[in-house]
């Protein structure tokens, strides 16, 4: 009897060490939930998010690669970042898609799907010279039943994600994700929003004026090259007093779209104030940037713009500036301000030179 009852006594006392284990375990669990959703949830914006997310999933998690792929059919998010100033280029495991089926296979995928590393399936999630794991963690991120995205977690432990293991704990993390990424894009489109102009749909002058800065300040850093493109259309007054404002308005929007056309994505659009528009040409010659003021000039004077009245010829002048980086002293704002001010005098050169030209002046 003394021998039974000590072994029940053992027994007991292993199940209770093995009950506290567990109890420890999942208390253990719940706070790694907590400090996941709150890491998350208090990120201000995508930057903060992505920090948060790549960080908080990589070390903590024990995880070789972590990527996190962004379905953006139609550039917006991308665009936004870009005129905030957010360079993609840092975040080397963010991924961007046009199409859901460029996923192949996975792009109906709505669990998380656990299991061995396939090249031929999960490639896309892991493109070269991101670190290919030996298995993975997909989990795709839907928002109002629309796919948003996909977090693909990676690791060189073949064990470390199997078919058979429980999937709460991602499925809950993945709703997370979706919740704020959902949060901070519509954040970050209202700061966009304060930095555009309504009229036109391009950027306002004070976004310009500050990109002016930043640029002037990477060209310096990199002893390169930046002009920039002051634009005003031609005889604006008598459009709108003979077409009216309304008629005025169309004309500044197709001006703003038909400039537009003539750039590229690092470049910058920004309504400055009335008919006026200014352009930042980064790492851009002189003579390149005159190239692109001529053909936008031709692309305004050589098509008439259809109004509600009928057809109306408009045209516009540019007066095109370089910068000179030879003034280490100079501040950032007043040699922003120097160049506006010789690519504003450049304009009215070409104005009292006839209008529809385009005329030069560098700072050299």
């Amino acid at each position: 009897m003394p021998d039974t009852l000590e072994t029940e006594n053992l027994q007991l006392r292993s199940q209770l060490t093995e009950l506290i284990e567990q109890a420890r375990r999942n208390e253990d669990i719940m706070r790694r939930h907590q400090e996941f959703d709150l890491n998350f949830i208090s990120a201000s914006g995508f930057r903060e998010l992505i920090e948060s997310i790549f960080a908080a999933l990589s070390a903590p998690s024990e995880l070789d690669v972590v990527t996190l792929a962004m379905l953006d059919p139609r550039y917006e998010i991308r665009r936004i970042l870009r005129d905030l100033n957010i360079d993609l280029s840092e975040f080397t495991n963010l991924l961007f898609f046009q199409d859901v089926n460029e996923l192949g296979d996975l792009h109906s995928l709505t669990l998380p799907q656990l299991g061995e590393f396939d090249a031929n399936l999960h490639a896309c999630l892991f493109p070269a010279p991101i670190t290919q794991p030996a298995c993975v963690g997909l989990l795709p991120v839907w928002r109002h039943r629309t796919p948003i995205g996909m977090l693909a977690l990676g690791s060189l432990d073949a064990q470390r994600f199997t078919s058979n293991m429980a999937t709460d704990f991602l499925e809950h993390m993945a709703s997370i994700v979706a919740i704020c990424m959902e949060n901070v894009i519509n954040i970050e489109r209202l700061k966009h929003l304060g930095l555009m102009d309504p009229l036109t749909g391009v950027s306002n002058r004070r976004y310009v004026e500050q990109r002016l800065a930043e640029e002037i300040g990477r060209t310096r850093r990199r002893a390169g090259d930046f002009c920039c493109l002051y634009i005003d259309i031609d005889h604006f007054k008598r459009i709108n007093d003979s077409l009216g404002h309304l008629a005025g308005d169309d004309v500044l929007r197709e001006v703003a779209s038909r400039i537009k056309t003539e750039l590229r994505l690092s470049d910058t659009l920004g309504r400055f104030g009335g008919e006026e528009f200014v352009v930042l040409l980064p790492e851009t010659q002189l003579a390149d940037a005159c190239n692109v003021a001529e053909r936008i000039r031709i692309g305004i004077a050589e098509q008439p713009f259809a109004l509600g009245q009928g057809e109306q010829q408009a045209t516009v002048s540019i007066g095109v500036a370089a910068l000179d980086i030879a003034q280490p002293d100079q501040a950032v704002g007043a040699l922003g301000q120097q160049m506006l001010a010789q690519a504003d005098a450049a304009l009215y050169r070409a104005k009292g030179n006839g209008r529809n030209r385009v005329e030069t002046i560098s700072t050299a």
